[in-house]
């Protein structure tokens, strides 16, 4: 969730505050960082500076700065994304302050300056943070793309120019994969040829923070004859606000949504939000037959032009079976690896920076341990100290003897839950955590050629037993079914029982006494 404390002489500062959507979780709620460490040790930034408006490193700020109060400094695009949150949040929209990428500015015993880097998204910027005689390079989410498409390409003198850096604060994320990650540019001529291939409606899914990839779509599909849509609140939010600052001009006029059932499915193109599988975006709903104002069918294509983020696997692949089962063609990361290209920097492009800025230590941020243990190894191999590999909850110290770590605070996690930020579901020793309620389950299988197989609607009655997602659970029981290996309808519940305890049991806030009943059914015929 990106939030980090940068502290000098008893002055703090934060850079970033995003939060995370925590799809294995009933709802899917938000989660937002934990600030009961700071607030203990007495620590309240003076101000908070954002790198880039994605929700990861802004989505979080609507709710906690409450608790700061303090200036926020953010590129347009950031702030014209936070100010629309703080207006949702009947919150003050002057503490958010507008700062041009390349602009210096001081706050207390920080100088700061935003120094532009491509990312999948306009103005993200690394932040150059000098404190007493102590240079850090918080670099944020970046690339070297020489074909950004949306806003200009690295200068490299900018970043030559700043060398020797005491310590890089260094994006991990891509750090075990060799080479150069891929340009906008190459994204934008493989989006051409998928697009000119396909006959029937067309709907891409991309992040709809990627203004790059909206246009790159847009072009392809003018090129195709076709006339694009946009689908899902936070996809049209993005591009009002990109439009507003001039990012999009380029951009045909939308058909409203509601009027795409007027135009021949091969004139049409859904732009819409949903890659990773989120429970209510707008491919879901697509892939469901619950959208109100358009319906996918055989012969339909979805272009997945969005990499899987890690722990979104699970929903994404339920997603694709949907839309298999609907006839639609699926384009995606593995069929066409062309469609998408990260917004992180692989190997080369992490050893080309460095070369630039020549820092003596990195601290390896973002990924997980293994890409944060692949970062370290890059930065030994050029004389870069590299001594640890924080976790959340570090308080590090950096020193002339170099960096240390100083404490290890536990982190347990924040939801929000009806407007309010509450800690996570299990996590409240008080009360009865015993079982609550009853679930009652009727499965209806066949036998198949290499394992079960559900047939017909699942019948269940979980009342008093608290928020069950039935889509989610229903998907899961059909990927069961199909991996148990038994022979009779007893043995097949001896194995089903214990899962579904262990499902239920990480999906809901109170355990249920389950009652299973499976019962045989015929395979309908085709």
């Amino acid at each position: 969730m990106n939030l980090t404390l940068y502290g000098y002489n008893d002055e703090w500062i934060a850079v970033d505050c995003g939060m995370m959507i925590r799809q294995d979780l009933p709802d899917t709620p938000l989660q937002v960082p934990n600030l009961e460490t700071p607030r203990g040790l007495g620590i309240t930034p003076q101000a908070l500076f954002i790198t880039h408006g994605h929700e990861d490193h802004i989505g979080a700020v609507a709710w906690l700065w409450p608790q700061w109060q303090c200036p926020i400094y953010a590129t347009p695009f950031s702030a014209g994304l936070l100010r629309l949150k703080f207006a949702e949040h009947g919150l003050p929209a002057d503490v958010i302050r507008v700062v041009e990428p390349g602009e210096a500015l001081e706050n207390g015993a920080f100088t700061l300056r935003y120094l532009p880097l491509p990312h999948s998204i306009p103005e993200s910027c690394a932040l150059l943070i000098v404190a007493g005689n102590r240079r850090v390079l918080h670099t944020g989410d970046w690339k070297l793309d020489p074909d950004p498409l949306v806003g200009p390409p690295l200068d490299p003198e900018q970043f030559r120019a700043l060398a020797p850096i005491d310590l890089v604060v260094g994006d991990s994320t891509n750090a075990p994969v060799a080479g150069y990650s891929a340009s906008e540019g190459d994204v934008a001529r493989a989006l051409s040829r998928t697009l000119a291939e396909c006959r029937g409606r067309v709907v891409v899914s991309c992040f709809a923070s990627n203004i790059a990839r909206i246009l790159a779509v847009a072009r392809a599909a003018q090129q195709c004859g076709r006339r694009i849509s946009l689908m899902g609140r936070s996809m049209e939010r993005m591009v009002g606000v990109a439009r507003g600052l001039g990012y999009l001009a380029e951009l045909p006029p939308l058909v409203p949504i509601q009027d795409l059932g007027y135009l021949p499915p091969d004139e049409v193109v859904v732009i819409a939000t949903g890659s990773q599988g989120e429970p209510r975006a707008a491919l879901t709903r697509l892939a469901q037959g619950r959208h109100p104002h358009l319906e996918l069918t055989a012969g339909d294509n979805v272009i997945f032009s969005a990499k899987a983020i890690p722990g979104n696997e699970r929903p994404i692949e339920r997603l694709k079976k949907r839309l298999e089962r609907l006839s639609v063609q699926v384009f995606d990361e593995f069929n066409r690896p062309a469609l998408h290209a990260t917004g992180h920097p692989a190997r080369a492009e992490l050893e080309t920076l460095y070369d630039w800025v020549a820092p003596r230590q990195l601290l390896p941020v973002h990924g997980e341990a293994r890409h944060q243990q692949a970062h370290r190894q890059i930065a030994a191999e050029r004389g870069i100290e590299a001594p640890l590999a924080p976790v959340n909850g570090d308080m590090l110290r950096h020193d002339a003897q170099g960096l240390h770590l100083e404490a290890r605070y536990p982190q347990p996690p924040c939801i929000v839950r009806r407007n309010a930020i509450v800690p996570h579901p299990g996590l409240d020793e008080s009360g009865d955590r015993g079982r609550r309620g009853n679930l009652y389950l009727a499965l209806p299988v066949t036998a198949t050629a290499t394992g079960w197989a559900r047939i017909g609607r699942l019948m269940l009655d979980n009342t008093g037993t608290g928020s069950l997602d039935e889509d989610s659970f229903s998907d899961w029981l059909d990927d069961q079914l199909d991996a148990i290996h038994a022979d009779t309808l007893a043995e097949l519940r001896q194995s089903l029982k214990p899962r579904m305890l262990g499902w239920l049991s990480d999906h809901m806030q109170h355990l249920p006494d389950i009652h299973l009943q499976i019962m045989p059914a015929e395979m309908p015929l085709s």
